[in-house]
């Protein structure tokens, strides 16, 4: 068929518009804005009262105008997007709430651009005014859409679908042919097929229609539940992550086999938690670090390439629970009564053994020293604090650099390095001082680094500092009568953890989800709109004639209904031309749907 152009009626709107009515109407949700920025007081009658009741009309239309543009569809996704575009100098940029030095470090580095971040709260993204106005407005967009669609659509879903237009020819998707069949006939035979195609389908006639029945169908509602699914999974997840980051806490710990660790504050080495986390919420638990157990690729081009890390615990829940083991492994975490035990790290403890001047035991301990490459090298720190005397008697303080390998290499070099993360050939480096460590001044230390500024070099014979390579079970005596230091042949293995507690993380996942099914259901489902209709023709032969609309043009609605009407063609068959030079040709008359022609 070839199509014209639409005639307009006395109103100047085009006639096509007007023969559709209630057939091309309402078939999404989505609000329609029937008034424009200064039509909102209309005619202004003369006097002040007129004034007044202009200007309260002016007033409550752009209120109204400003929460529709609000509610609308793009401007939450505009929202959307300038809170993915705010969080990113969340991600670049040092935050106080994660690591407080490296925002200082940050301002003491660039004495320009600190001050302008600190201006624009570029240090607390999360909690600045900024973000937290598109994070509010964003939730008010997504409720405010929500709300009044939920409420057109649950009322279309218990509605009836549209009657008829006028014209079947106006739409987009139109096919007729002449049958022998019975109106009525007809009318039954598309309200079965119609219905075993799950469309929502019902007679004019029944609906109280005027004019010629007709069979109405719909289908596709599943287009803007999905729509309505993705906003308000947005809503959830939007919620989850404002639970998450009030409510959440986030610590670590670093524990030496045979330790242990119990869910309190100060047990922790470093925490952070949101601004409504309380304290008394940390989750009871305890477990200790009973042995680490790890293994490490030997040949090939991934030699050294870890293969197993595994951390074994035996945690109990509450203050009197039961003891229970569990392995915890990279990405299986240990869970707890809503927290969760990551590993995160390891490494390797040597224990060493301090004996003062007298043969006395001072100190034994196993001391955690920190990596500094893949194949396990590690630097620290080993300080006495107390229960050394010198060959006086005098009370004294002992530190020591620390610097171990594994797997030993670089003999003769003038250096040492491994070769291996695994324990092949481990070797301690120890240089010694003496004197005050320090720790008495109040002022916060870090563990794994020595403070000499109030110490004392011990000197060898050459006059120079006091310093040994040693494997296990070797002796650097101190000199002067001072004492001795021994690396023990027990060396232990330590590990990291990240003890966290997300409340909202399980919704969050949720929401995520669900909003993806919302987004594709909402993106590749066609609401449409079917229509047949049956009457006498003049010559008393039934015509029948199917049309279609959609809410968006698609090539498929014209296929379904083509497909639609070879079925009901099939219950209800062309007519044989009255014109026997005709009647030879079997093709049935059947006009193709409009847009299907190839």
């Amino acid at each position: 068929m070839s199509k014209t152009e639409a005639p307009q009626d006395k109103t100047g709107a085009p006639e096509e518009q007007n023969d559709l009515g209630a057939a091309g109407a309402q078939l999404s949700t989505a609000p329609v804005d029937r008034a424009m920025p200064g039509s909102f007081g209309g005619r202004r009658a003369p006097g002040a009262a007129g004034w007044l009741v202009w200007t309260g009309r002016e007033i409550v239309g752009w209120v109204r105008w400003m929460w529709r543009q609000l509610t609308s569809m793009r401007v939450a996704l505009l929202l959307l997007l300038l809170l993915s575009l705010g969080a990113i100098p969340g991600s670049l940029i040092p935050q106080t709430g994660i690591d407080e030095l490296k925002v200082q470090d940050f301002k003491k580095a660039h004495t320009t651009l600190g001050p302008v971040y600190e201006k624009f709260q570029l240090f607390d993204v999360y909690s600045s005014v900024w973000f937290s106005a598109i994070y509010i407005l964003l939730f008010i967009s997504l409720i405010g859409c929500i709300v009044p669609r939920t409420w057109q659509f649950v009322g279309q879903l218990r509605g009836r679908p549209p009657g008829a237009p006028k014209r079947f020819d106006r739409l987009p998707a139109y096919t007729t042919w002449r049958t022998e069949a019975e109106p009525e006939q007809v009318h039954d035979a598309a309200l079965t097929l119609l219905k075993g195609r799950r469309f929502r389908a019902d007679l004019t006639s029944r609906q109280g229609g005027a004019g010629t029945p007709s069979v109405a169908a719909e289908k596709g509602y599943l287009r803007e539940a999905g729509n309505l699914f993705f906003h308000i999974s947005l809503i959830v997840l939007l919620v989850a992550f404002a639970v998450g980051a009030l409510f959440k806490s986030e610590g670590g710990k670093l524990v030496v086999q045979g330790d242990g660790f119990s869910n309190t504050l100060t047990q922790y080495d470093n925490f952070k938690s949101g601004n409504l986390f309380n304290t008394d919420d940390l989750a009871p638990f305890s477990f200790k670090l009973d042995s680490f157990e790890s293994s490490f690729e030997r040949k090939g081009p991934e030699k050294g390439t870890a293969r197993t890390y595994r951390a074994n615990v035996t945690y109990s829940e509450g203050v009197d629970g039961p003891e229970k083991k569990k392995s915890i492994e990279v990405n299986k975490p240990l869970e707890v009564d809503g927290s969760k035990v990551y590993l995160i790290g390891q490494g390797y403890a040597p224990t060493i053994t301090v004996r003062d001047g007298k043969g006395k035991v001072v100190s034994t301990q196993s001391v955690p020293l920190l990596p500094i490459d893949s194949n396990g090298t590690a630097t620290g720190a080993i300080k006495v604090l107390d229960g050394y005397r010198d060959k006086n008697g005098k009370k004294e303080q002992l530190g020591f650099n620390a610097f171990f390998v594994p797997t030993f290499a670089g003999h003769g070099q003038g250096n040492m390095f491994s070769q291996f993360p695994a324990l092949d050939y481990p070797v301690l480096a120890l240089s010694a001082y003496h004197g005050s460590l320090g720790v008495d001044s109040g002022l916060p230390q870090n563990v794994y680094q020595l403070d000499t500024s109030k110490m004392t070099k011990f000197k060898d014979s050459k006059g120079e500092l006091l310093k040994k390579r040693m494997v296990p079970g070797e002796t650097m005596k101190l000199p002067n009568g001072a004492g001795s230091i021994t690396f023990d042949k027990d060396i232990k293995r330590w590990a990291t953890f990240q003890i966290s507690q997300q409340p909202g993380s399980m919704w969050a996942l949720v929401g995520a989800i669900s909003a993806i099914a919302g987004l594709a259901g909402s993106l590749f489902i066609q609401r449409r709109r079917v229509w047949v209709r049956s009457f006498r023709g003049a010559d008393g032969v039934t015509v029948v004639e199917m049309a279609a609309l959609g809410r968006s043009e698609s090539a498929k609605l014209s296929e379904e209904l083509g497909d639609l009407a070879a079925h009901l063609h099939e219950e209800t068959p062309s007519a044989p031309d009255p014109d026997p030079a005709d009647h030879a040709d079997s093709t049935p008359d059947v006009v193709p749907a409009e847009g299907a022609e190839k």
